[in-house]
């Protein structure tokens, strides 16, 4: 019989009080929903097609989860009440429609921890910036006293977090790939921090698929809940203008001043959402840039909703030291700087980082394709940009879009070579930017392994 459509405990209604759940995908988030799932008394079964590491491989034999690695036992895993799909794993994938046909639920570690916690908690998407948001709204909150856990796509999973911590609030980085794969899941403050096209061949290169999937953090959401927004993204005020939302709208801007919400004036970031408001100089950030200027508006006006005190609140705005891989000072050798941002992994993220950059730029960019339009560039790269260092295995469009505009483009197939040939294009007073504006699959295992990378390279100069 077909499942009836979802009510609000409906994923714990079909696993009873000992079903079978299924994991699908051994990495971060599938340990922990197994360990979650078996800790709440369920039956799990772990399957990845791939290799599990031995990290993961030693924690589900510790915690004597059964599971199987380089391949799917289809007739096991269609006897499942429910299955976690990792966010790694397409839609497309024929086992997952297989599930989808026979009206399996398929959801995501988020929908599934989020059933095992009354904690209040902070949903954080968006294309650029939910990271160093994340991390900040953390920051401010734990700095202030709160008991508040990070997650989602940074840190230990939600799932295992839920299962070992019990924290009172979580501060969560949801990817649209994640979102693709709730239900229920409801945050109390969400926040969007921006839509700018990505991931577009999860979606079938189809922008408003993935405008759909962002806005899914909200769906859920209540007349007592918050939207945090960002009021000068065209994309999300055209949505809301045509949608609706139970949710409170609390926007920031720094190009117009609001009546309700954040925005600049005299330098100052300014926020009105309670009855004494908030001022803070840009210039006392510990972040620099647009860009994270906005992030801070998102995380102080989260942090205010929940009640933290507006010094606290300074206080850690000013000395919050921001996230790994994101324009990330490396060294300075021989006059020249050395910055890692190779958590920009689209066109918006590496824009943010060119804007950023007040010296002549060794600009190191190239990975994997997501359907990038690198069009948006030309006027800082024209501005910004003497030489460009291509760090991937296909670089035509890097070459056709910068041909014309960038005399030197060198393709290198590694970090260390990368490193080695900007190194030799610098001159004192330049700068080298790693922000590929492009995934990292094709030559590295993931960003984090590219950053780490790249800054070993420097290091070894």
């Amino acid at each position: 019989m077909k499942h009836q459509k979802n009510t609000e405990k409906s994923i714990l209604n079909y696993l009873g009080e000992n079903g079978f759940l299924v994991i699908l995908g051994g990495g971060e988030s599938g340990v922990g929903t197994a360990i979650l799932g078996k800790q709440k008394g369920y039956k799990v079964f772990l399957s990845d097609k791939g290799a599990i590491t031995k990290e993961y491989k030693k924690v589900l034999l510790h915690h004597q989860i059964d599971f199987e690695e380089n391949q799917h036992s289809e007739t096991k895993i269609l006897e499942a009440d429910v299955v976690m799909k990792s966010p790694g794993i397409p839609d497309t994938v024929p086992l997952v429609q297989k599930l989808v046909e026979n009206a399996i639920p398929v959801i995501s570690e988020i929908e599934f921890a989020a059933a095992f916690t009354k904690a209040t908690m902070v949903g954080i998407t968006g294309s650029n910036g939910k990271t160093t948001t994340t991390l900040l709204t953390h920051h401010i909150l734990k700095n202030a006293g709160l008991h508040v856990g990070a997650a989602g796509n940074i840190g230990d999973s939600f799932a295992m977090q839920v299962a070992e911590n019990y924290y009172d609030n979580y501060v969560l980085e949801i990817s649209s790939f994640q979102l693709d794969g709730i239900t229920n899941f409801k945050p109390h403050i969400a926040i969007l921090t921006n839509i700018t096209p990505d991931h577009l061949d999860r979606y079938n290169y189809d922008f408003q698929n993935y405008i759909n999937s962002k806005f899914k953090i909200t769906k859920n959401q209540e007349k007592t809940d918050y939207l945090i927004y960002d009021a000068d993204d065209d994309v999300i005020t055209n949505w809301l203008k045509e949608n609706k939302t139970e949710a409170k709208l609390v926007p920031f801007s720094i190009e117009k001043e609001l009546e309700y919400g954040a925005f600049i004036k005299d330098n100052n970031i300014t926020i009105n959402i309670q009855k004494d408001i908030f001022h803070m100089p840009i210039s006392s950030l510990s972040i620099k840039g647009k860009h994270n200027t906005k992030n801070a508006m998102a995380a102080t006006m989260a942090a205010q909703l929940l009640k933290v005190r507006k010094d606290s609140i300074k206080e850690s705005l000013s000395n919050f030291e921001g996230a790994e891989h994101r324009l990330e000072n490396v060294a300075k050798i021989k006059d020249v700087n050395y910055i890692n941002d190779s958590k920009a992994t689209n066109v918006n993220a590496t824009f943010y980082a060119l804007e950023c950059m007040d010296q002549q730029t060794i600009w190191i960019v190239g990975g994997v394709d997501k359907g990038n339009d690198y069009t948006d560039l030309l006027p800082l790269v024209r501005e910004k940009v003497k030489a460009i260092v291509c760090l991937g295995i296909d670089n035509e469009k890097i070459k056709n879009t910068f041909g014309n505009v960038i005399e030197t483009i060198v393709e290198t197939a590694g970090a260390e070579e990368a490193v080695k040939v900007s190194h030799k294009l610098a001159e004192r007073g330049d700068a080298v930017l790693l922000s590929p504006a492009c995934a990292s699959f094709d030559l590295f295992q993931n960003y984090e392994d590219r950053g780490r990378q790249f800054k070993k390279a420097v290091r070894n100069l």
